[in-house]
């Protein structure tokens, strides 16, 4: 297509960084795999996800971990009164913490953040397989309850989608983490938003191949943000939903965002 300013942003992540979080992602496997599957193993029941997992991660993304747990921990916890969502991620926080034991670890909501010194953060959900595919994790928020995902849907529909597109969903997810991070960082804009939005609002652009010319009028910039101001009362009120898994994505949060870096992104485009 015409003018296509997004760009690829290719090996965004050094490689001595890669490294780093390859070793701490072991070894925080490790760690939890040490205390409940009295395992050694640095990669058994452990999945990367979130933007990792969906190969949209740049150098500022948290790595998020889904951590699979026996299915004995979740009869024992469920069986519990109180919030048992609560006792579960501190487990798993001090498992990760005779590991790490100077690192800033906490149990918060959904996931145990690790936070290093040296600002590569990872988050730890802990999960148990279901029937379907699909993994039911902790959520320690209004007392307690669990809730279901299915991240390996969603990195199927994305690898899917950026291949007919010829790479270009995921060169967008990464171009609109890179103008949040370096544009709009005071502002909340969640991973999953940007890659669930895009991959509704791309429709049937992509790179173009050799000799294959643009029939549109306007730019592949300027469709995203007339997607957007098409959608937006949906967007505000729970009209996204992730890719493959169809769970609901809240953009309440990251509305606001969203409008600044397609803007930004289509004016800079004219």
């Amino acid at each position: 297509m015409s003018k296509m300013r997004v760009r690829r942003h290719d090996n965004v992540i050094p490689k001595e960084i890669r490294d780093v979080i390859s070793l701490r992602y072991k070894r925080i496997t490790k760690a939890i795999n040490r205390e409940f599957w009295n395992s050694e193993s640095e990669t058994s029941n452990s999945l990367l996800v979130g933007s990792y997992g969906r190969n949209t991660a740049i150098n500022t993304s948290d790595i998020d971990i889904l951590s699979v747990l026996p299915q004995a921990e979740f009869d024992r916890h469920n069986i519990l009164r109180g919030n048992a969502q609560s006792r579960l991620l501190q487990s798993v926080r001090n498992a990760i913490k005779a590991t790490y034991p100077n690192s800033d670890i906490r149990a918060d909501g959904q996931i145990v953040k690790v936070n290093f010194s040296d600002g590569i953060k990872f988050e730890v959900l802990p999960a148990f397989k279901s029937w379907n595919g699909s993994y039911t994790y902790p959520d320690s928020n209004m007392g307690g309850n669990w809730l279901s995902t299915n991240p390996k849907a969603e990195q199927s529909a994305i690898r899917e989608k950026n291949n007919s597109s010829n790479g270009l969903l995921v060169a967008t997810c990464r171009h609109m983490r890179y103008i949040r991070d370096n544009y709009f960082k005071s502002y909340t804009l969640s991973g999953i938003v940007i890659d669930s939005f895009v991959y509704y609002a791309i429709g049937g652009w992509h790179y173009t191949k050799q000799g294959e010319e643009n029939t549109s009028s306007m730019s592949y910039e300027e469709v995203l943000l007339n997607y957007y101001n098409d959608k937006s009362f949906n967007l505000q009120w729970g009209g996204l939903k992730a890719p493959g898994s169809y769970d609901d994505v809240s953009v309440a949060k990251s509305y606001e965002c969203l409008g600044k870096v397609l803007r930004l992104m289509a004016e800079n485009n004219g």
